[in-house]
């Protein structure tokens, strides 16, 4: 039998990684890798992600879950947002959260992770409408160019659902069984349940009302 291909799926413990993660297994052996950098929320969503891979819905074709370190405190001051745990608030625009380079040092390190593995592909839950530059076509192609230069490694880098809304991720998500109880999308989770005021868990509310799906998430306050 001939072996299956590789592909090295970028995780949070979020909707669209982990459909994703499903996604990828139909066609691909896969390696999910978790990148912590030190940010507030990594404990809870390290704590529910190890459940969600081990969970039966997810582990045909999967490797065993990588972490591996990348600390950001020298590049994000001690008063920044994503070192204190107090993100903006829920009505800001999506501006608001983003992390200079983020894309940049994650592929950085799952490159390194797919090279060691003899993985050539690299995959991550990018959405339609994310307008930052290291979330473009061309950043992603240049981007596996370099990894593919400097790794002496051919590498893709995929964005299988990047012509997909949330609703829409969530509706594959129902037809693929994800356990999205074990999915965590929250910027100050309060024990390993949602804060339920930060702009990412009114993202998740609004797009489990739009696909018509229940949401089975915990939510530490209701929606100001």
């Amino acid at each position: 039998m001939t072996a299956r291909p590789s592909s090295v799926v970028l995780m949070s413990s979020g909707l669209d990684s982990a459909v994703l993660l499903v996604h990828e297994a139909a066609h691909y052996e896969v390696r999910p890798v978790y990148v912590r950098c030190g940010l507030a929320w990594e404990a809870a969503e390290l704590r529910m992600l190890s459940r969600l891979v081990a969970a039966p819905a997810m582990r045909d074709h999967l490797q065993p879950l990588t972490v591996v370190d990348l600390p950001m405190h020298d590049l994000y001051p001690p008063e920044h947002w994503a070192m204190t745990g107090r993100p903006p608030a829920y009505d800001t625009p999506d501006s608001d959260v983003y992390l200079m380079g983020r894309n940049i040092t994650l592929l950085a390190k799952a490159g390194l992770v797919a090279a060691r593995a003899e993985a050539r592909r690299i995959a991550l839950g990018l959405l339609a409408g994310n307008a930052f530059p290291d979330a473009t076509p061309a950043f992603f192609t240049a981007m596996a160019e370099a990894l593919s230069r400097g790794l002496a490694h051919a590498l893709t880098v995929a964005a299988p659902f990047a012509a997909l809304r949330k609703p829409q991720v969530i509706e594959l998500g129902a037809r693929l069984g994800v356990p999205f109880e074990l999915t965590l999308s929250c910027l100050n989770p309060v024990t390993d349940a949602h804060c339920g005021r930060c702009s990412k868990c009114r993202e998740r509310r609004e797009a489990f009302a739009e696909a018509g799906v229940w949401d089975p998430s915990t939510y530490a306050q209701p929606a100001p």
